[in-house]
């Protein structure tokens, strides 16, 4: 194994059906506080957020007879970790959505929450397209390490996890599977006492 490669172990800790269950049960609750429709978009953050929006509005739709719209956020240059050149871009698509923000609910939806970064992110590109009524969040998992005050009105699940674990989203339409991975990276050795360098 290189330097640059970790052992590490995963464990699914969310099965397609499971997943399935959480999805449906986020849509229900987003339906229940948002009866009208009309008036409700969604946008997806790229990458898995997309997916995960498009289902979230099936859902919505087969419990309401009403589909919102579904676009989709590619939020990279929005962050201030990419401005600050503190990191290169990796970009996965593009915004895409043909409808109006203004005065909308705009819910916005990614697979899983962390330091809030992407989520400011997000927030800062939406207030370029528009002025909505308000802004919610739906997130699959929240992983914790909050850097931002920031928080999901709709969860799936929630989890703290260590500095050398990760929560991985798998899904059909970009894996070819559905799954949420804990991954357990193996920790970095503190260097010892006395050693030579």
């Amino acid at each position: 194994m290189s330097a640059e490669q970790q052992a590490y172990e995963s464990t699914i800790v969310m099965d397609g059906e499971t997943m399935g269950a959480t999805i449906r049960r986020l849509a229900q609750l987003i339906a229940e506080a948002n009866p009208d429709i009309e008036a409700l978009v969604i946008l997806g953050i790229l990458r898995r957020g997309r997916p995960l929006a498009e289902r979230i509005a099936a859902q919505i739709e087969k419990m309401t007879g009403r589909r919102p719209a579904v676009g989709s956020l590619a939020t990279t240059l929005y962050r201030d970790d990419f401005r600050a050149g503190l990191r290169r871009p990796k970009v996965h698509g593009e915004t895409q959505f043909d409808f109006s923000l203004d005065d909308r609910t705009v819910l916005l939806v990614d697979d899983v929450l962390a330091a809030g970064r992407t989520i400011r992110a997000a927030l800062d590109e939406v207030m370029d397209y528009g002025r909505p009524r308000r802004i919610q969040l739906a997130c699959l998992v929240d992983r914790g390490g909050r850097e931002l005050p920031i928080q999901a009105d709709y969860l799936g699940w929630q989890v703290a996890t260590a500095p050398n674990e990760w929560i991985a989203v798998h899904m059909k339409e970009i894996d070819g599977e559905d799954a949420v991975l804990l991954e357990r990276r193996a920790p970095t050795p503190l260097r010892q006492e006395g050693a030579g360098g």
